[in-house]
């Protein structure tokens, strides 16, 4: 991997290549994105329409991961280039779903790319694991691929929660592995980069072409880290759990009502606060605290005993229950009361 502190030796110079990379990462990103702002051609590559679902109500373009992937492929090509699977896999996903926010593209052609996605990295893998295992981390690879697609729905909401999950990745993953560090970085700068132009009222969307990859790429990380033995299996799923949370819900709710639970809807948690009075501001702001308490969290608890790591994570579940509850309940009482049916007897 290229180095530009490889003349200096020893934590510091490892601290500060990361941090710069993703400071490059960040500007990047943010350069690509107002060139495309600037040029017009953001509304040329791909607009998002307000509809019944939608929570805005202006022609937004959606090409906010352009800017994200390709700050993404550029530093890591220049980098890591050991991780080519990765770099492939990401290029693969962002071609079809650049596709896809164009024109739309069936859901079966979107899980077959989204699989291949998944084979590519996994054929680097060596190390033999039980089949049933495989199967696992293969859907819930595909599971995180989708999510922030899903959640990619209103102002600040991926890309804040692409900065503090993958912030979170590169402190737990410290100085031990230097080129998980370094990816976890890029993909958080990044995010620093979109969110400038995302912040309420947004010019700009992710789109799937952003948050197909990144929902990818937290999953490809959650993993490495793993199987490197820098966190356990729960980590991934905690510090991402306020998007997992409400995904997987609000997922369960529509299949339990034999819904097309793939198609766009307003039930999501965060939707359903905008709907219930809340600015899109402080529904980014709730939405953001609760990723920063999650990271801290789930940071914190990487140096507890198991005991301990089972109380914070069943106490962090019960805060999310009773935050869906809440958000629940204001929904409900937001709603307009049908007026009654006239008698006409």
């Amino acid at each position: 991997m290229l180095n530009p502190f490889n003349h200096l030796s020893g934590p510091l110079a490892l601290v500060c290549y990361s941090l710069a990379l993703g400071a490059v990462a960040a500007l990047t990103c943010g350069l690509l994105l107002a060139l495309l702002l600037e040029t017009g051609w953001a509304a040329r590559l791909a607009v998002d329409q307000p509809n019944a679902r939608s929570l805005h109500e202006r022609v937004v373009p959606r090409c906010g991961g352009w800017g994200v992937l390709m700050t993404l492929l550029a530093i890591l090509g220049a980098t890591t280039p050991d991780l080519w699977r990765l770099l492939a896999a990401l290029s693969l996903l962002g071609v079809v779903s650049f596709l896809d926010d164009r024109g739309g593209l069936p859901i079966l052609l979107r899980f077959v790319a989204q699989f291949l996605a998944v084979l590519v990295v996994l054929s680097g893998y060596r190390e033999r694991l039980p089949w049933w295992l495989w199967i696992v981390c293969v859907l819930a690879w595909l599971w995180s691929t989708n999510l922030f697609n899903f959640m990619d729905g209103s102002d600040m909401m991926a890309g804040s929660m692409t900065l503090t999950g993958f912030a979170g990745y590169a402190v737990a993953s410290g100085l031990y592995n230097v080129e998980l560090t370094t990816v976890a970085l890029v993909a958080a700068g990044s995010a620093i980069g979109f969110l400038w132009f995302n912040r309420p009222p947004a010019r700009l969307f992710l789109g799937d072409v952003g948050s197909i990859p990144l929902g990818f790429l937290a999953a490809a990380l959650g993993f490495w880290g793993w199987r490197d033995g820098r966190w356990p299996f729960w980590f991934p799923v905690l510090i991402f759990s306020p998007f997992v949370a409400d995904a997987t819900v609000t997922l369960l709710r529509r299949i339990g009502r034999r819904e097309r639970f793939w198609e766009a809807h307003r039930e999501h948690y965060y939707q359903r606060l905008v709907q219930s009075g809340f600015s899109h501001r402080q529904t980014a702001a709730f939405w953001v605290v609760g990723m920063v308490l999650a990271d801290l969290l789930g940071l914190g608890l990487l140096r507890v005993t198991r005991a301990g790591q089972v109380a914070g994570g069943l106490a962090w579940c019960l805060a999310l229950v009773g935050a869906g509850l809440w958000i629940d309940r204001r929904w409900v009482r937001a709603r307009p009361v049908p007026a009654p049916e006239k008698d006409e007897s």
